[in-house]
């Protein structure tokens, strides 16, 4: 076994955050787990997953017998711009850990580990090698803007739930094409593209259509957009994703920002219009009933505490150290 191991730069904050993906006990105490990288069918395809035990996620677990499905979709091998090549091309080295070119190889949650010469998901095995429906081995990047504003009734007051007393928050949300869950409007980073402006850009392709609109209108919409996204935002998550499309060789990774428009008079001049890979859009009453793509309920949570708005009608039992 030719292994390579990176030890990770992250700080035990950092990685309660990753840990925090999935698997919760009463008192808010995770383990590190994944699981929607762990369903089958493969999206978009018929493949199913090697089948693994709860047990037997974690790579520190020895797992002899391990015989894990391969699969890259057909539509990553017909070599597009966003996707790179098979390992085997002999005209294709990637440095992994590190910024490769224009391309960006490092994973926002540290170092990971490079086996045979391929990189390995450092949240565990997910029963399929290959990339599947991601472009890049090892890291694919996106970012996730999420945009709020506060629930108001016509006269323009704040509205809050009748149990909890906490004023609720609306975010907005996209209907994904590919698989019919209600989503945070993200997208891919572009090679050589900051971080800001890919959050700018999917907002307006997914929520805004601005691919649709004419000189004029664009225009206006990068006054408004503007506006918004020229404010402080709030960085909600930063790290590895419990993504259904990820295999043991790739992996989705986010940056999720939450925008605030604190008056909701930005948003009220920007009309919702689905675009790209959006099939509706509308603004959604955030709470812990909403079910959405990947972990993204997750992020929207972390919104919530951040703003003190209105999340569960159940405040849970109390926890002590």
């Amino acid at each position: 076994m030719n292994t390579v191991w990176f030890s990770s730069n992250l700080s035990p904050a950092h990685w309660s955050h990753l840990h925090s993906l999935k698997m919760f006990n009463s008192c808010g105490v995770s383990k590190f787990y994944h699981s929607k990288a762990l369903t089958s069918p493969y999206p978009g395809s018929n493949i199913e997953r090697s089948q693994v035990p709860e047990d037997k996620v974690d790579w520190l677990t020895e797992w002899k017998d391990y015989n894990p499905v391969e699969y890259t979709s057909v539509s990553v091998l017909a070599g597009p711009k966003w996707a790179d090549p098979q390992l085997s091309d002999k005209n294709f080295s990637p440095t992994f850990n590190e910024r490769d070119g224009e391309v960006e190889r490092r994973s926002l949650n540290g170092l990971y580990v490079v086996e045979n010469g391929r990189p390995r998901n450092p949240a565990g095995r997910t029963g399929l090698i290959g990339r599947g429906l991601l472009g890049r081995w090892g890291p694919n990047h996106a970012a996730d803007p999420i945009v709020t504003r506060w629930k108001r009734d016509r006269s323009g007051n704040k509205i809050a739930h009748p149990v909890t007393g906490k004023n609720i928050l609306q975010f907005v949300a996209i209907k994904r094409r590919d698989c019919g869950e209600w989503a945070i409007p993200g997208g891919m980073v572009d090679p050589g593209e900051k971080i800001s402006a890919t959050l700018k850009r999917e907002f307006g392709e997914e929520a805004l259509n601005s691919l649709q609109k004419s000189p004029k209108e664009k225009e206006e919409l990068e006054k408004q957009l503007h506006r918004l996204f020229s404010q402080e935002p709030f960085v909600v998550y930063r790290g590895y994703v419990d993504d259904p499309r990820n295999t043991d060789n790739a992996w989705m990774e986010t940056e999720a920002v939450n925008y605030h428009d604190e008056s909701g008079e930005t948003m009220d001049n920007l009309p919702l219009e689905a675009g790209d890979d959006a099939g509706k859009v509308k603004w959604v009453d955030i709470s812990e009933k909403l079910k959405l793509y990947a972990n993204h309920s997750y992020f929207i949570k972390l919104v919530t505490e951040k703003r003190g708005a209105h999340w569960s009608e159940d405040p849970g039992p109390e926890c002590h150290e």
